[in-house]
Protein backbone atom coordinates (compact mmCIF):
# COMPACT_ATOMS: atom_id res chain seq x y z
CA UNK A 1 0.00 0.00 0.00
CA UNK A 2 1.65 3.35 -1.00
CA UNK A 3 0.39 6.91 -0.73
CA UNK A 4 -2.74 8.01 -2.37
CA UNK A 5 -2.31 9.62 -5.83
CA UNK A 6 0.83 7.93 -6.59
CA UNK A 7 1.54 5.20 -9.11
CA UNK A 8 2.42 1.87 -6.75
CA UNK A 9 4.05 -0.86 -7.50
CA UNK A 10 2.97 -4.39 -6.06
CA UNK A 11 4.47 -4.84 -2.44
CA UNK A 12 7.93 -6.70 -2.70
CA UNK A 13 9.44 -8.31 0.53
CA UNK A 14 12.99 -6.79 -0.28
CA UNK A 15 13.60 -3.97 -2.34
CA UNK A 16 17.35 -3.50 -3.49
CA UNK A 17 18.45 0.39 -4.87
CA UNK A 18 21.19 -0.25 -7.14
CA UNK A 19 22.31 -2.39 -9.94
CA UNK A 20 26.14 -2.89 -9.59
CA UNK A 21 28.06 -5.88 -8.17
CA UNK A 22 26.83 -4.94 -4.71
CA UNK A 23 23.02 -5.02 -5.41
CA UNK A 24 22.54 -7.64 -8.02
CA UNK A 25 24.39 -9.76 -4.94
CA UNK A 26 21.89 -8.62 -2.10
CA UNK A 27 18.92 -9.21 -4.40
CA UNK A 28 20.27 -12.74 -5.40
CA UNK A 29 21.23 -13.15 -1.41
CA UNK A 30 17.54 -12.55 -0.55
CA UNK A 31 16.11 -14.22 -3.09
CA UNK A 32 17.51 -17.89 -2.54
CA UNK A 33 15.83 -17.04 1.54
CA UNK A 34 12.72 -17.18 -0.77
CA UNK A 35 11.79 -13.43 -0.13
CA UNK A 36 10.17 -11.48 -2.98
CA UNK A 37 12.79 -8.96 -4.53
CA UNK A 38 12.67 -6.05 -6.32
CA UNK A 39 15.55 -3.76 -7.71
CA UNK A 40 14.97 -0.45 -8.24
CA UNK A 41 17.79 1.36 -10.65
CA UNK A 42 18.29 4.56 -12.42
CA UNK A 43 20.61 2.60 -15.33
CA UNK A 44 20.32 -0.77 -16.38
CA UNK A 45 20.96 -4.03 -14.77
CA UNK A 46 24.66 -3.81 -14.03
CA UNK A 47 25.13 -0.61 -14.18
CA UNK A 48 26.72 1.58 -11.51
CA UNK A 49 30.37 2.43 -10.36
CA UNK A 50 30.89 -1.46 -10.99
CA UNK A 51 29.90 -1.64 -14.72
CA UNK A 52 31.71 1.84 -15.45
CA UNK A 53 33.13 1.69 -19.09
CA UNK A 54 35.99 4.12 -18.55
CA UNK A 55 38.09 1.46 -16.95
CA UNK A 56 39.65 -2.20 -18.49
CA UNK A 57 38.74 -4.62 -15.84
CA UNK A 58 37.19 -4.71 -12.28
CA UNK A 59 40.13 -6.59 -9.60
CA UNK A 60 39.34 -8.29 -6.62
CA UNK A 61 42.02 -9.24 -4.09
CA UNK A 62 41.51 -11.41 -1.13
CA UNK A 63 44.01 -13.37 1.89
CA UNK A 64 45.74 -15.88 0.95
CA UNK A 65 45.31 -18.43 3.54
CA UNK A 66 44.48 -17.71 7.67
CA UNK A 67 47.53 -16.19 8.54
CA UNK A 68 47.76 -13.91 5.35
CA UNK A 69 44.03 -12.93 6.46
CA UNK A 70 45.49 -11.37 9.67
CA UNK A 71 48.03 -9.88 7.76
CA UNK A 72 45.63 -8.15 5.69
CA UNK A 73 42.98 -7.29 8.21
CA UNK A 74 46.48 -5.65 10.07
CA UNK A 75 47.43 -4.10 6.30
CA UNK A 76 43.63 -2.39 5.52
CA UNK A 77 44.19 -0.55 9.50
CA UNK A 78 47.89 0.69 8.87
CA UNK A 79 46.77 1.96 5.32
CA UNK A 80 43.41 3.54 6.22
CA UNK A 81 45.54 5.29 9.02
CA UNK A 82 43.23 4.86 12.46
CA UNK A 83 40.34 5.46 10.24
CA UNK A 84 38.94 2.03 9.28
CA UNK A 85 36.74 -0.14 11.83
CA UNK A 86 38.60 -3.04 12.87
CA UNK A 87 34.93 -4.77 13.50
CA UNK A 88 34.04 -4.31 9.81
CA UNK A 89 37.87 -4.90 8.41
CA UNK A 90 37.32 -8.51 10.10
CA UNK A 91 34.12 -9.18 8.63
CA UNK A 92 35.14 -8.13 5.47
CA UNK A 93 38.56 -10.49 4.96
CA UNK A 94 36.84 -13.50 6.40
CA UNK A 95 33.97 -12.92 3.68
CA UNK A 96 36.61 -13.00 0.56
CA UNK A 97 37.24 -16.32 0.27
CA UNK A 98 33.55 -17.60 0.25
CA UNK A 99 32.39 -14.43 -2.10
CA UNK A 100 34.94 -15.79 -4.75
CA UNK A 101 33.55 -19.62 -4.07
CA UNK A 102 30.13 -17.70 -4.40
CA UNK A 103 31.22 -16.39 -8.06
CA UNK A 104 32.86 -19.24 -9.30
CA UNK A 105 28.87 -21.56 -8.19
CA UNK A 106 27.17 -18.51 -9.82
CA UNK A 107 28.91 -19.46 -13.21
CA UNK A 108 31.04 -15.85 -13.30
CA UNK A 109 34.18 -15.72 -15.31
CA UNK A 110 37.14 -14.76 -13.24
CA UNK A 111 40.75 -13.68 -15.01
CA UNK A 112 43.96 -15.26 -13.11
CA UNK A 113 47.23 -13.83 -13.52
CA UNK A 114 48.96 -15.36 -16.27
CA UNK A 115 51.10 -18.12 -15.72
CA UNK A 116 54.73 -17.25 -14.11
CA UNK A 117 53.56 -13.72 -13.42
CA UNK A 118 51.52 -13.88 -10.18
CA UNK A 119 54.56 -12.61 -8.36
CA UNK A 120 54.61 -9.72 -10.67
CA UNK A 121 55.33 -6.47 -8.44
CA UNK A 122 52.36 -4.99 -10.53
CA UNK A 123 50.22 -7.49 -9.05
CA UNK A 124 50.71 -6.35 -5.52
CA UNK A 125 47.61 -4.39 -4.75
CA UNK A 126 47.65 -0.63 -4.49
CA UNK A 127 48.85 0.63 -1.07
CA UNK A 128 49.83 -3.09 0.11
CA UNK A 129 52.60 -4.45 0.81
CA UNK A 130 52.60 -8.06 -1.13
CA UNK A 131 50.72 -10.31 -3.46
CA UNK A 132 47.73 -11.68 -2.77
CA UNK A 133 44.75 -13.84 -4.03
CA UNK A 134 44.20 -12.02 -7.20
CA UNK A 135 41.25 -12.64 -9.36
CA UNK A 136 39.67 -10.66 -12.14
CA UNK A 137 35.81 -10.38 -12.44
CA UNK A 138 35.02 -10.11 -16.20
CA UNK A 139 31.38 -7.74 -16.12
CA UNK A 140 30.01 -9.41 -19.28
CA UNK A 141 30.55 -13.18 -18.05
CA UNK A 142 29.29 -11.78 -14.45
CA UNK A 143 25.85 -10.68 -16.19
CA UNK A 144 25.26 -13.09 -18.40
CA UNK A 145 25.25 -15.81 -15.17
CA UNK A 146 23.91 -13.24 -12.02
CA UNK A 147 21.22 -12.35 -14.71
CA UNK A 148 20.43 -16.07 -15.19
CA UNK A 149 19.93 -16.51 -11.96
CA UNK A 150 18.38 -13.61 -11.09
CA UNK A 151 15.48 -14.40 -13.60
CA UNK A 152 15.25 -17.83 -12.36
CA UNK A 153 14.77 -16.67 -8.29
CA UNK A 154 11.71 -14.35 -9.88
CA UNK A 155 13.70 -11.26 -8.92
CA UNK A 156 12.19 -8.17 -10.83
CA UNK A 157 13.90 -5.24 -12.01
CA UNK A 158 13.31 -1.42 -12.85
CA UNK A 159 15.14 0.95 -14.40
CA UNK A 160 14.86 4.51 -14.99
CA UNK A 161 14.17 4.79 -10.92
CA UNK A 162 15.72 7.77 -8.86
CA UNK A 163 15.48 7.14 -4.84
CA UNK A 164 13.93 10.76 -3.90
CA UNK A 165 13.17 9.12 -0.07
CA UNK A 166 12.23 6.20 1.95
CA UNK A 167 8.94 5.90 3.82
CA UNK A 168 8.71 4.91 7.29
CA UNK A 169 5.72 3.73 9.38
CA UNK A 170 6.07 2.81 13.16
CA UNK A 171 10.21 3.68 13.24
CA UNK A 172 10.28 0.99 10.29
CA UNK A 173 11.18 1.25 6.89
CA UNK A 174 8.29 0.19 4.62
CA UNK A 175 8.75 1.83 0.98
CA UNK A 176 10.44 4.04 -1.26
CA UNK A 177 9.73 6.87 -3.12
CA UNK A 178 10.85 7.45 -6.72
CA UNK A 179 11.30 9.72 -9.30
CA UNK A 180 10.43 7.79 -12.80
CA UNK A 181 12.61 9.51 -15.05
CA UNK A 182 10.65 8.43 -17.95
CA UNK A 183 7.73 10.16 -16.94
CA UNK A 184 9.19 13.02 -14.31
CA UNK A 185 6.29 11.76 -12.28
CA UNK A 186 6.82 10.29 -8.35
CA UNK A 187 6.71 6.64 -8.00
CA UNK A 188 5.65 4.16 -4.73
CA UNK A 189 7.44 0.83 -4.22
CA UNK A 190 6.12 -0.29 -0.97
CA UNK A 191 8.55 -3.08 0.68
CA UNK A 192 9.00 -5.39 3.88
CA UNK A 193 12.90 -4.47 4.15
CA UNK A 194 15.34 -2.05 2.16
CA UNK A 195 18.75 -1.83 0.89
CA UNK A 196 20.64 0.83 -0.82
CA UNK A 197 23.22 -0.17 -2.66
CA UNK A 198 23.65 3.19 -5.02
CA UNK A 199 27.56 3.68 -5.38
CA UNK A 200 29.57 6.49 -3.71
CA UNK A 201 29.73 10.42 -3.69
CA UNK A 202 31.83 10.43 -7.14
CA UNK A 203 29.03 12.15 -9.08
CA UNK A 204 28.62 15.23 -6.95
CA UNK A 205 32.15 16.37 -9.28
CA UNK A 206 32.25 17.29 -12.48
CA UNK A 207 35.44 15.43 -12.81
CA UNK A 208 34.63 12.12 -12.35
CA UNK A 209 35.13 8.93 -13.01
CA UNK A 210 31.95 7.57 -11.72
CA UNK A 211 28.94 6.65 -14.10
CA UNK A 212 26.01 8.98 -14.70
CA UNK A 213 23.82 6.58 -12.48
CA UNK A 214 26.01 7.59 -9.60
CA UNK A 215 24.51 10.44 -8.25
CA UNK A 216 24.83 11.00 -4.28
CA UNK A 217 21.26 11.23 -3.22
CA UNK A 218 21.10 7.79 -1.02
CA UNK A 219 23.53 9.76 1.52
CA UNK A 220 21.71 12.68 2.54
CA UNK A 221 18.08 10.46 2.87
CA UNK A 222 20.17 8.35 5.20
CA UNK A 223 20.90 11.65 6.96
CA UNK A 224 17.94 12.69 6.97
CA UNK A 225 16.08 9.40 8.26
CA UNK A 226 18.73 9.59 11.20
CA UNK A 227 21.71 8.14 9.61
CA UNK A 228 25.29 8.52 9.77
CA UNK A 229 28.08 8.99 7.68
CA UNK A 230 31.54 8.42 8.11
CA UNK A 231 35.23 9.13 6.49
CA UNK A 232 33.38 10.96 3.67
CA UNK A 233 36.42 13.19 3.50
CA UNK A 234 38.91 10.29 2.01
CA UNK A 235 37.47 10.81 -1.66
CA UNK A 236 39.71 9.15 -4.04
CA UNK A 237 41.21 10.68 -6.36
CA UNK A 238 42.91 9.32 -9.32
CA UNK A 239 44.46 10.28 -12.74
CA UNK A 240 42.01 9.91 -16.22
CA UNK A 241 42.46 10.85 -19.10
CA UNK A 242 41.58 14.21 -20.99
CA UNK A 243 42.75 12.86 -24.58
CA UNK A 244 42.48 11.16 -26.74
CA UNK A 245 39.58 10.28 -24.90
CA UNK A 246 37.94 12.51 -21.34
CA UNK A 247 36.94 10.07 -18.12
CA UNK A 248 38.87 6.88 -18.41
CA UNK A 249 40.86 5.54 -15.46
CA UNK A 250 44.90 6.11 -16.37
CA UNK A 251 46.72 2.65 -15.61
CA UNK A 252 49.31 3.95 -12.62
CA UNK A 253 51.38 1.25 -12.84
CA UNK A 254 52.39 2.88 -16.46
CA UNK A 255 53.88 6.09 -14.62
CA UNK A 256 57.22 4.27 -14.46
CA UNK A 257 57.60 4.38 -18.63
CA UNK A 258 56.59 8.01 -18.10
CA UNK A 259 57.61 10.95 -18.97
CA UNK A 260 55.36 14.37 -18.09
CA UNK A 261 55.22 17.41 -19.95
CA UNK A 262 53.46 20.51 -18.80
CA UNK A 263 51.40 22.15 -21.07
CA UNK A 264 54.60 24.54 -22.66
CA UNK A 265 56.23 21.30 -23.35
CA UNK A 266 58.66 21.80 -20.50
CA UNK A 267 59.60 18.08 -18.18
CA UNK A 268 57.73 18.29 -14.90
CA UNK A 269 60.27 18.61 -11.88
CA UNK A 270 59.57 15.38 -10.69
CA UNK A 271 62.10 12.86 -10.66
CA UNK A 272 62.11 9.32 -12.16
CA UNK A 273 62.06 7.73 -8.27
CA UNK A 274 59.21 9.57 -7.47
CA UNK A 275 57.24 8.20 -11.22
CA UNK A 276 58.42 4.84 -10.20
CA UNK A 277 56.81 5.00 -6.29
CA UNK A 278 53.88 6.53 -7.60
CA UNK A 279 53.33 3.50 -9.94
CA UNK A 280 52.33 1.59 -7.27
CA UNK A 281 49.45 2.96 -6.81
CA UNK A 282 45.97 4.52 -8.12
CA UNK A 283 44.67 6.89 -5.72
CA UNK A 284 46.63 9.98 -4.67
CA UNK A 285 47.66 9.91 -1.01
CA UNK A 286 48.99 12.43 1.40
CA UNK A 287 50.67 9.43 3.32
CA UNK A 288 54.01 8.99 0.87
CA UNK A 289 56.51 10.99 -0.76
CA UNK A 290 54.97 10.75 -4.33
CA UNK A 291 52.68 13.40 -3.34
CA UNK A 292 54.78 15.93 -5.16
CA UNK A 293 53.55 13.93 -8.60
CA UNK A 294 50.20 14.62 -8.24
CA UNK A 295 50.97 18.05 -6.83
CA UNK A 296 52.59 18.22 -10.09
CA UNK A 297 50.15 17.53 -12.40
CA UNK A 298 47.08 19.28 -9.97
CA UNK A 299 49.57 22.68 -10.80
CA UNK A 300 49.27 22.14 -13.97
CA UNK A 301 45.45 23.55 -14.50
CA UNK A 302 42.66 22.26 -16.42
CA UNK A 303 45.14 21.91 -19.26
CA UNK A 304 46.41 18.47 -17.80
CA UNK A 305 49.85 17.14 -18.03
CA UNK A 306 51.38 15.19 -21.63
CA UNK A 307 52.62 11.59 -21.01
CA UNK A 308 55.27 10.42 -23.08
CA UNK A 309 56.18 6.61 -23.06
CA UNK A 310 59.35 4.67 -23.03
CA UNK A 311 57.22 1.01 -23.02
CA UNK A 312 59.30 -2.22 -22.51
CA UNK A 313 59.11 -4.95 -24.58
CA UNK A 314 58.08 -7.57 -23.66
CA UNK A 315 55.40 -6.01 -21.34
CA UNK A 316 54.54 -6.84 -17.40
CA UNK A 317 51.23 -8.92 -17.92
CA UNK A 318 49.39 -6.47 -15.84
CA UNK A 319 50.34 -3.47 -18.19
CA UNK A 320 49.83 -5.81 -21.24
CA UNK A 321 46.09 -6.34 -20.27
CA UNK A 322 46.14 -2.44 -19.98
CA UNK A 323 47.82 -1.97 -23.44
CA UNK A 324 45.63 -4.55 -25.38
CA UNK A 325 42.38 -2.54 -23.68
CA UNK A 326 43.55 0.75 -24.79
CA UNK A 327 44.27 0.09 -27.76
CA UNK A 328 40.62 -1.85 -28.86
CA UNK A 329 39.23 0.96 -26.88
CA UNK A 330 41.04 3.80 -28.07
CA UNK A 331 42.74 3.13 -30.89
CA UNK A 332 46.10 2.03 -31.85
CA UNK A 333 47.43 5.81 -31.48
CA UNK A 334 46.22 5.52 -27.99
CA UNK A 335 49.28 6.38 -26.56
CA UNK A 336 50.47 9.71 -28.83
CA UNK A 337 49.15 13.06 -27.42
CA UNK A 338 48.16 11.34 -24.25
CA UNK A 339 47.05 13.76 -21.64
CA UNK A 340 46.02 13.31 -17.89
CA UNK A 341 44.33 15.25 -14.95
CA UNK A 342 43.03 14.62 -11.60
CA UNK A 343 39.24 13.14 -11.14
CA UNK A 344 37.33 12.24 -7.91
CA UNK A 345 37.30 8.49 -8.26
CA UNK A 346 36.06 5.73 -6.10
CA UNK A 347 34.69 7.05 -1.93
CA UNK A 348 36.41 5.64 0.98
CA UNK A 349 33.63 6.42 3.21
CA UNK A 350 30.30 6.69 3.18
CA UNK A 351 26.98 5.58 4.94
CA UNK A 352 27.88 4.11 8.38
CA UNK A 353 26.99 0.20 8.98
CA UNK A 354 27.56 -2.18 11.57
CA UNK A 355 28.49 -5.64 10.88
CA UNK A 356 25.04 -7.00 9.57
CA UNK A 357 25.01 -3.94 7.15
CA UNK A 358 22.54 -2.49 8.98
CA UNK A 359 22.47 1.58 9.08
CA UNK A 360 23.34 2.62 12.27
CA UNK A 361 21.11 5.39 13.70
CA UNK A 362 18.22 4.84 10.69
CA UNK A 363 14.92 3.09 10.91
CA UNK A 364 14.65 -0.61 11.00
CA UNK A 365 14.83 -2.48 7.89
CA UNK A 366 17.20 -0.13 6.03
CA UNK A 367 20.50 -2.51 5.39
CA UNK A 368 23.18 -0.68 2.68
CA UNK A 369 26.51 -2.34 1.10
CA UNK A 370 28.74 -1.64 -1.45
CA UNK A 371 30.75 1.95 -2.53
CA UNK A 372 27.74 4.06 -0.35
CA UNK A 373 28.91 2.37 3.04
CA UNK A 374 32.09 3.31 4.85
CA UNK A 375 33.97 1.84 7.84
CA UNK A 376 35.32 -0.99 6.44
CA UNK A 377 37.99 1.26 4.56
CA UNK A 378 40.45 4.06 5.95
CA UNK A 379 42.27 6.78 4.76
CA UNK A 380 43.44 5.07 1.78
CA UNK A 381 42.06 1.64 0.22
CA UNK A 382 43.87 -1.20 -0.81
CA UNK A 383 42.94 -1.94 -4.56
CA UNK A 384 40.75 -4.69 -4.99
CA UNK A 385 38.89 -4.14 -1.90
CA UNK A 386 35.93 -2.21 -3.46
CA UNK A 387 35.16 -5.08 -5.06
CA UNK A 388 35.30 -7.04 -2.29
CA UNK A 389 33.25 -5.08 -0.13
CA UNK A 390 30.67 -5.18 -2.72
CA UNK A 391 30.34 -8.64 -2.65
CA UNK A 392 31.07 -9.54 1.16
CA UNK A 393 28.59 -7.04 2.45
CA UNK A 394 25.97 -7.09 -0.89
CA UNK A 395 25.39 -10.69 0.64
CA UNK A 396 25.03 -9.77 3.76
CA UNK A 397 22.50 -7.14 3.75
CA UNK A 398 20.79 -9.28 1.10
CA UNK A 399 20.55 -12.01 3.62
CA UNK A 400 19.78 -10.05 6.84
CA UNK A 401 16.78 -7.68 4.80
CA UNK A 402 15.04 -11.27 3.86
CA UNK A 403 15.19 -12.45 7.34
CA UNK A 404 14.05 -9.22 8.82
CA UNK A 405 11.56 -7.99 6.52
CA UNK A 406 7.90 -6.75 8.00
CA UNK A 407 4.14 -7.69 7.15
CA UNK A 408 2.89 -4.48 4.95
CA UNK A 409 1.83 -1.98 7.36
CA UNK A 410 -1.91 -1.18 8.51
CA UNK A 411 -2.41 1.93 7.00
CA UNK A 412 -0.50 3.83 4.44
CA UNK A 413 2.11 5.85 5.38
CA UNK A 414 2.06 9.40 4.81
CA UNK A 415 3.02 11.51 2.34
CA UNK A 416 6.79 13.49 2.89
CA UNK A 417 5.96 17.24 2.88
CA UNK A 418 8.23 17.56 0.36
CA UNK A 419 6.57 15.38 -1.49
CA UNK A 420 3.04 17.47 -1.00
CA UNK A 421 4.63 20.41 -2.23
CA UNK A 422 4.35 21.20 -5.82
CA UNK A 423 7.66 22.54 -6.04
CA UNK A 424 9.68 19.81 -5.55
CA UNK A 425 10.00 19.26 -9.17
CA UNK A 426 11.16 22.39 -10.88
CA UNK A 427 8.62 23.81 -13.72
CA UNK A 428 9.88 23.18 -17.80
CA UNK A 429 11.01 26.82 -17.44
CA UNK A 430 13.01 26.49 -14.17
CA UNK A 431 14.49 22.84 -15.30
CA UNK A 432 17.46 25.18 -17.05
CA UNK A 433 18.12 26.92 -13.58
CA UNK A 434 18.49 23.65 -11.92
CA UNK A 435 20.65 22.09 -14.68
CA UNK A 436 22.76 25.27 -13.93
CA UNK A 437 22.90 24.96 -10.31
CA UNK A 438 23.74 21.43 -10.73
CA UNK A 439 26.57 22.42 -12.55
CA UNK A 440 27.53 25.03 -10.12
CA UNK A 441 27.45 22.16 -7.48
CA UNK A 442 29.80 19.88 -9.23
CA UNK A 443 31.88 22.68 -10.16
CA UNK A 444 32.38 24.07 -6.71
CA UNK A 445 33.04 20.58 -5.39
CA UNK A 446 35.98 20.32 -8.15
CA UNK A 447 37.51 23.63 -7.41
CA UNK A 448 37.55 23.26 -3.95
CA UNK A 449 37.31 19.44 -2.81
CA UNK A 450 39.74 17.89 -5.30
CA UNK A 451 43.47 18.06 -4.93
CA UNK A 452 43.34 21.81 -3.66
CA UNK A 453 41.87 21.88 -0.23
CA UNK A 454 42.35 24.05 2.05
CA UNK A 455 40.68 26.57 4.70
CA UNK A 456 39.47 29.47 2.57
CA UNK A 457 38.49 26.93 -0.54
CA UNK A 458 36.38 24.85 1.77
CA UNK A 459 34.89 27.15 2.95
CA UNK A 460 34.11 29.36 0.03
CA UNK A 461 32.57 25.62 -0.72
CA UNK A 462 30.79 25.61 2.02
CA UNK A 463 29.16 29.00 2.10
CA UNK A 464 28.12 28.16 -1.58
CA UNK A 465 26.26 25.09 -0.81
CA UNK A 466 24.29 26.61 2.18
CA UNK A 467 23.16 29.34 -0.34
CA UNK A 468 22.41 26.98 -2.63
CA UNK A 469 20.38 24.99 0.27
CA UNK A 470 18.61 27.91 1.31
CA UNK A 471 16.73 28.90 -1.94
CA UNK A 472 16.48 25.29 -3.85
CA UNK A 473 13.14 23.44 -2.94
CA UNK A 474 13.71 20.99 -6.00
CA UNK A 475 14.18 17.58 -4.59
CA UNK A 476 16.70 15.84 -6.51
CA UNK A 477 19.09 19.03 -6.29
CA UNK A 478 18.31 19.93 -2.36
CA UNK A 479 19.57 16.21 -2.17
CA UNK A 480 23.01 16.74 -3.75
CA UNK A 481 23.89 20.13 -1.91
CA UNK A 482 23.22 18.10 1.57
CA UNK A 483 25.67 15.35 0.07
CA UNK A 484 28.46 17.42 -1.14
CA UNK A 485 27.76 19.91 2.22
CA UNK A 486 28.54 16.98 4.64
CA UNK A 487 31.67 15.96 2.45
CA UNK A 488 32.55 19.61 2.40
CA UNK A 489 32.04 19.91 6.02
CA UNK A 490 34.05 17.03 6.83
CA UNK A 491 36.66 18.04 4.60
CA UNK A 492 36.33 21.58 6.39
CA UNK A 493 36.80 19.62 9.84
CA UNK A 494 39.62 17.57 9.43
CA UNK A 495 42.63 20.20 9.38
CA UNK A 496 45.29 17.68 8.93
CA UNK A 497 46.53 15.58 5.90
CA UNK A 498 45.38 12.16 6.11
CA UNK A 499 45.47 9.24 2.92
CA UNK A 500 43.25 10.19 0.38
CA UNK A 501 42.61 13.73 2.24
CA UNK A 502 45.25 16.69 1.70
CA UNK A 503 45.00 20.34 2.88
CA UNK A 504 47.69 22.47 1.38
CA UNK A 505 47.35 24.11 4.49
CA UNK A 506 47.83 21.56 6.92
CA UNK A 507 49.93 18.96 5.19
CA UNK A 508 50.83 16.81 8.06
CA UNK A 509 49.42 13.89 9.77
CA UNK A 510 48.52 15.13 13.12
CA UNK A 511 47.57 12.77 16.09
CA UNK A 512 44.98 15.13 17.56
CA UNK A 513 42.52 13.59 14.74
CA UNK A 514 43.51 10.06 15.50
CA UNK A 515 39.51 9.48 14.73
CA UNK A 516 36.52 9.05 12.44
CA UNK A 517 34.79 12.59 11.23
CA UNK A 518 30.77 11.71 11.41
CA UNK A 519 28.12 13.19 10.15
CA UNK A 520 24.91 13.90 11.10
CA UNK A 521 21.62 15.78 10.54
CA UNK A 522 21.00 19.18 13.13
CA UNK A 523 18.66 21.21 12.52
CA UNK A 524 18.18 20.52 9.07
CA UNK A 525 21.85 20.28 7.71
CA UNK A 526 24.60 18.28 8.01
CA UNK A 527 26.66 18.46 10.92
CA UNK A 528 30.38 16.93 11.12
CA UNK A 529 32.75 16.14 14.01
CA UNK A 530 35.47 14.25 15.40
CA UNK A 531 33.75 10.93 17.38
CA UNK A 532 36.42 8.56 19.26
CA UNK A 533 35.19 4.97 19.04
CA UNK A 534 35.14 3.50 22.56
Amino acid sequence: MGPRGMRTFGRCDVLVVGAGLAGTQAALAAARQGARVRIASVGPLFSGSSFFPGTWGLGLVGPCGEDDAEDLVRTVCRVGAGMADEALVRTLVRGIPQAVEDLAAQGCELARPAAGSEGERDYVPCFDHATRDWHGIRREGYARAVGRLLRGKGVAHTAGLELLDVLEASGRVCGGIFLDRATGDLTCVPCGSMVLATGGLGGLFDRTLAGPDVGGCAHAIVLEHGGRLVNVEFQQIMCGLLAPARGIVFNERTFRYARLLAPDGTRLAVDDALLRMRSAHGPMTARLPDLAVDLAVAATGAEGVTVEYDLPSPLPDFVGTYVRWARRALGPGWARDLRICHYAHASNGGVAIDAHARCLGAPLGLFACGELTGGMHGADRIGGLSSANALVFGKIAGSEAAGSYAPAPLAAPALPRWARDRAWRASDAGAARVAAEVALLRRTMSQHCLVGRDEQGLARAVDTLLDMSATTRERRLALLVTSALAAARAMLERRESRGAHYRADHPRQRGEYAAPIVVSMRNGSPCARLVRRG
